[in-house]
């Protein structure tokens, strides 16, 4: 039976066929659907981790108690992965293991842009990469069987376009499979100097056998046409065929590490010339010219950003864009934060005490973005609390500062940046905003919700217990409503004035939440009004100024939009926003 599946989606009904019993992983766009489409299927554990390098030992431990064993993650995600990636080339597996991975060409929802092929030949492990959803789920069935022939992790690499297109899949019924036997074999798992220094012999002697298998695997295919050649992978093959068509030759790789010399040269020699087409960076053309070739690619086609149809038309074949353009001008929309998001207010009263905000990775990274513009910095998840200490240690009290970071993210990454401030003698003040879900990824459960991804109840894990628990006094560890705006002012300057370390937990529920009791909108008395615009620094997009009869501008309401949260009622200083 076919189905029409979102890459994501294919992914995990890949898992599913393949027999896949354990998926471990942490969200991330574009990668966050998988885990969520996998948990659907009652034979596939399911759950979400606390951080992508956890997800991967979790999954590791799977496979080597037996079971194939997944993982997904976004392409940063990999980086805090790394330490067991790497690992895992060494110790190999038990039941198959396939790692998914999903970069992000263009940054989409991202703070870089990461060729995440690089990790697949500096770990030594072999990296599949489909181009559309048929082959995501084939080429994961097939990932599971090669990770077992090779006693090896497999990657599966993705990219935006890929995860979030969508394309017909044949489905097929699901192959049950026992769990293999557990040895003991502490040569192979037990990661010692002198136990490692064999295990790279045989990681070595591995992917010179996976060098082999590339020139005949079955992800790779050659494509007869004209004698222009293109090597290609992923959805750039799409971009390649619709701009070609049958002019061209294609050497469309599936398998991009390792890759085949034979192969390579074998399909250079069939055609007068060839172009590597690739996004990011020039991964596969840098082998082609270490083998001699004379190719074209990164010369003529940029290194940054989402590729199309449009852009290789332009570069390789000197075409104008056509693009249609529409009569009026589009007014911009830039990101907001939503109606009723319990971030703005707290990103209101920083801006307000004129603090240092270093941030982090979430939906409250909108808080640096106009009007609130309150956030100094964001590099990494939890890197807001440990910059924020260095940063305390050099200037000392000249600076008022403060970390800013989620309930999800900080128990991915920001707990030992915690732990440093008070093991260090740091007195630096972080604010965790607890909104009771993953928000930035689409509403994740996480250690802190109660539930589990598969909404089954999971134990209650106490924010204010974790952080006494990591050596902050309890006096110095304050609750508090971000939507009482003189409040949450009072306790961030108190605990600024403070001799130690403390933490702010600004507690309200993500206003998407369904369980979110919702109030009415509120209006705009236009009596009371003055048109100060001073309810227009919130950055609420359910407020808008608009000229009255007699040519004063008024604030108004979005009746649609508007959730009553009453931030706004609560900042007027006349009282003009009302019930």
């Amino acid at each position: 039976m076919k189905k029409i599946m979102l890459g994501n989606e294919a992914v995990a009904r890949g898992l599913y066929e393949a027999g896949v019993s354990f998926v471990s992983s942490y969200p991330g766009t574009p990668s966050t659907e998988i885990t969520e489409f996998a948990a659907k299927y009652d034979e596939i554990y399911a759950e979400w981790a606390p951080n992508e390098k956890v997800a991967l030992e979790a999954a590791l431990g799977a496979s080597v108690g037996g079971a194939r064993s997944f993982c997904a993650m976004k392409h940063v995600g990999l980086n805090v992965a790394a330490d067991p990636l790497f690992i895992t080339a060494y110790t190999g597996v038990g039941g198959g293991f396939v790692i998914g991975v999903a970069d992000d060409p263009g940054m989409h929802s991202s703070q870089n842009e990461q060729d995440s092929r690089h990790y697949a030949e500096a770990a030594k492990l072999p990296m599949a990469e489909p181009a559309d959803s048929a082959e995501c789920k084939e080429f994961v069935r097939l990932c599971y069987e090669y990770s077992e022939k090779f006693d090896t992790p497999f990657i599966l690499r993705l990219t935006t376009r890929v995860s979030h297109s969508s394309n017909p899949v044949e489905t097929l019924e699901r192959s049950e499979l026992p769990l293999k036997e557990y040895v003991k074999d502490a040569a192979k798992h037990v990661m010692m100097p002198a136990n490692a220094r064999r295990r790279h012999v045989v990681v070595e002697k591995r992917l010179a056998d996976l060098e082999e298998f590339a020139y005949s695997c079955p992800f790779n295919k050659i494509e007869k046409g004209g004698n222009l050649g293109i090597i290609t992978a992923g959805n750039c093959y799409n971009y390649a065929k619709e701009v070609f068509g049958d002019s061209a030759s294609y050497l469309k790789l599936g398998l991009v590490y390792p890759l085949s010399e034979k192969l390579i040269r074998e399909f250079a020699e069939s055609v007068e010339q060839i172009i590597v087409i690739e996004e990011l960076d020039g991964f596969i053309e840098r082998f082609c010219r270490s083998m001699g070739l004379k190719v074209t690619g990164k010369d003529v086609l940029p290194l940054c950003g989402e590729y199309s149809q449009s852009l290789l038309r332009e570069k390789l074949l000197g075409e104008e864009p056509q693009n249609t353009a529409l009569g009026d001008d589009i007014p911009a929309r830039p990101p907001v934060l939503c109606p009723g998001c319990p971030h703005r207010g707290v990103f209101y009263v920083l801006k307000k005490m004129g603090v240092t905000v270093s941030g982090d990775i979430g939906c409250y990274t909108l808080g640096a973005v106009p009007p609130l513009a309150a956030m100094d910095s964001t590099y990494c998840m939890g890197a807001s609390i440990s910059a924020l200490h260095g940063f305390n240690k050099v200037r000392g009290d000249e600076d008022r500062s403060v970390a800013v970071i989620g309930d999800s993210t900080f128990m991915h990454s920001g707990m030992t940046g915690l732990v440093n401030i008070v093991y260090n003698g740091g007195k630096s003040t972080v604010i965790i905003l607890d909104n009771r879900i993953t928000g930035m990824t689409g509403h994740q459960q996480n250690p802190l919700t109660g539930l589990t991804l598969k909404n089954t109840p999971a134990p209650y894990i106490c924010l204010e217990d974790i952080c006494a628990g990591l050596g902050v006094a309890r006096e110095h560890i304050r609750v508090v409503d971000p939507a009482k705006l003189k409040e949450l002012e009072q306790v961030i300057g108190e605990e600024l004035s403070a001799d130690c370390p403390s933490v702010v937990i600004c507690r309200r529920p993500c206003a998407l939440l369904k369980g979110v009791e919702r109030h009415p909108a509120l209006r705009v008395n236009t009596e009371k009004c003055r048109g100060c615009t001073s309810c227009m620094k919130i950055g609420c997009p359910c407020i808008s100024m608009v000229r009255g009869e007699d040519g004063k501008k008024k604030a108004a309401v979005d009746p649609l939009m508007c959730v009553g949260c009453g931030l706004c009622k609560e900042l007027c200083a006349f009282g003009a926003f009302e019930d």
